[in-house]
């Protein structure tokens, strides 16, 4: 009879090479990479709790959801956003090619700002949102939360004169965060970072070379994101880190981010919306009006991808559209049925993200509901456990029209001191 080898066997064998020759790793391709930052971000992470990005390992918390939560609202915070993916357009005709494929009129973006912006199929089906950075003329940063490269590809068919290449590996990025932000920056040394406004950059020699700093995040509040060439990585967490001692820097991962960015009423890529190509039926995806991103869509410029079928749909109106909304009550209304009545006979809409907020103090969501229900009473439908024991409750709902929590800071030039 033959016996299955033992590990112990199989690992004295493969010490065993000859001087020189590794042993093969099988799943070498499967293995999740990790970030300029890693090295840093894996001594502070205390659970070991770790996701997966775009093929990156990132964290899902680091010691404690709530505390890192506290920390960008309170004090400042870093969030490894390397994942994100990066391409760099130019050419002559980079700015036509970018028009034609988003919906916002990238003509009007001037050289040293960011634009926020999506892009969507000829059916007016969104396939992702992301990030336009006006480097110079004829250069330009996209971007997305998911690779983009395939449909980069096609949105430059018929451009001579336009070159993209993925950057995402090459580029080190932080999202720095919180109030006391602009007072670490300004004590790492970059000058007239106080004066940078919303959605502006900046370029400043660093460690032998140029950081790219913008004022941009995820979060509603002051910050900034910080891009690096990939080797001075580390060079840039320790600098930062340094100068953020006395503000009380803390890494803060991926939960933390979606509680601050449900506050600030921003959308989650598979929580609030489905990327186009990436859905098995039609129209289990969702169009700019639906999300209420209407104002990203400019039907002044010329053709761009899905203008007609998103004419259309401005001109009959989206069938369900994202709703900010308040519940009564402290019980998240987490994948909560929406209705018109008390007794729950006519659906109207679902909860999306639902969340008790610490800053607002109230019971928030953000929810698809049918337009024409808006104006109504809405009821939730929210399910919660007590002692293990399953228990419902009917909670009455109020539409909101802004952001739940917009401080002052996150627009004020200069920030405020503190």
């Amino acid at each position: 009879m033959t016996t299955k080898p033992s590990m112990k066997a199989f690992t004295e064998q493969v010490t065993e090479l000859p001087p020189g020759l590794s042993p093969v790793d099988n799943y070498a391709g499967e293995r999740l990479m990790t970030s300029p930052f890693h090295e840093r971000q894996a001594a502070l992470n205390l659970r070991d709790s770790w996701e997966a990005w775009n093929g990156y390992k990132f964290a899902n918390h680091y010691y404690d959801v709530e505390y890192e939560y506290i920390c960008i609202r309170n004090l400042c915070g870093t969030y490894d956003i390397t994942p994100m993916q990066k391409y760099l357009i130019e050419g002559p005709d980079a700015e036509a090619m970018l028009n034609r494929m988003v919906t916002r009129d990238v003509n009007k973006l001037k050289v040293g700002r960011v634009t926020y912006c999506c892009w969507c199929t000829d059916e007016g089906r969104m396939i992702d949102d992301g990030t336009i950075f006006k480097l110079d003329e004829g250069r330009y940063m996209l971007t997305s939360g998911s690779p983009s490269n395939a449909w980069l590809r096609m949105a430059a068919f018929g451009f001579e004169n336009v070159t993209y290449v993925d950057k995402t590996d090459d580029i080190g990025a932080l999202s720095f965060q919180g109030p006391m932000t602009c007072e670490v920056l300004k004590k790492m040394g970059f000058e007239g970072i106080d004066t940078l406004k919303p959605f502006g950059i900046m370029h400043f020699p660093f460690a032998g070379d140029t950081i790219m700093i913008s004022r941009t995040g995820f979060t509603g509040d002051l910050g900034y994101e910080l891009w690096i060439t990939a080797d001075k990585g580390l060079e840039l967490w320790d600098a930062l880190y340094e100068a953020g001692a006395d503000y009380g820097i803390q890494p803060y991962g991926e939960a933390a981010t979606s509680m601050a960015r449900l506050e600030a009423g921003f959308i989650l890529p598979y929580v609030e919306f489905a990327e186009s190509l990436k859905t098995v039926h039609f129209k289990h995806d969702q169009t700019p009006f639906e999300l209420g991103l209407g104002w990203l869509v400019d039907f002044k410029k010329p053709h761009f991808s899905g203008r007609a079928a998103l004419l259309e749909e401005k001109k009959r109106g989206p069938g369900y559209v994202l709703t900010k909304i308040e519940i009564e009550g402290n019980k998240p209304a987490e994948e909560s049925h929406l209705y018109r009545d008390k007794a729950c006979r006519k659906e109207i809409g679902w909860v999306t993200s639902a969340m008790w907020s610490p800053v607002v103090k109230s019971n928030i969501a953000l929810a698809m509901i049918q337009p024409k229900y808006l104006s109504g009473d809405i009821w939730a439908e929210i399910s919660y456990k007590k002692e293990m024991k399953p228990r419902w409750k009917i909670a009455k709902c109020t539409v909101v029209d802004k952001p739940f929590y917009t401080p002052a800071r996150a627009k004020a030039t200069p920030p405020p001191k503190f």
